[in-house]
């Protein structure tokens, strides 16, 4: 599955996934329009790197968007252990990931989507000996500040 067929899915994955009854705030992210999105520059260290393709707020509601593909090579650190606001969907492209999420460890095939529920303690790490790439979409109310 490539990210145009994954693409596909997401509004029904959004609708299932949003909060109920998430509060409004103010936010200075931009507004989401329908488009085509490239990737942006690469960013990382540590043997992680990402390209983030998209960031801001849908119409629709207090609802935040963001979008990039990560990859990390062989024995990196995996980020820190967190939980957020919004929910997050994994969906690998190459590799052998491993989604930790409130302490139990799934591995993920390329194909294999994970999705880790808002307030859920989670990490990913490459559990393989290539580098491991997956696309990340989180979709939520914005973080507090």
């Amino acid at each position: 599955m490539d990210r145009r067929e994954f693409s596909v899915l997401l509004p029904a994955l959004f609708a299932a996934l949003l909060p109920e009854g998430a509060a409004a705030q103010e936010t200075s992210l931009p507004e989401i329009v329908s488009g085509v999105y490239p990737p942006g520059k690469q960013s990382g260290s540590n043997g992680h790197t990402s390209h983030r393709y998209l960031a801001g707020m849908l119409k629709a509601g207090n609802i935040q968007l963001e979008m990039h593909e990560s990859t990390q090579e062989p024995g990196a650190v995996h980020e820190p252990v967190g939980k957020h606001l919004h929910n997050e969907i994994w969906l690998v492209r190459e590799g052998l990931c491993e989604l930790t999420t409130n302490g139990v460890s799934r591995m993920m095939h390329p194909g294999d989507v994970g999705i880790c529920c808002a307030g859920d303690l989670h990490y990913i790490r490459n559990a393989g000996d290539t580098q491991c790439s997956y696309f990340v979409v989180t979709v939520g109310p914005p973080e507090q500040k």
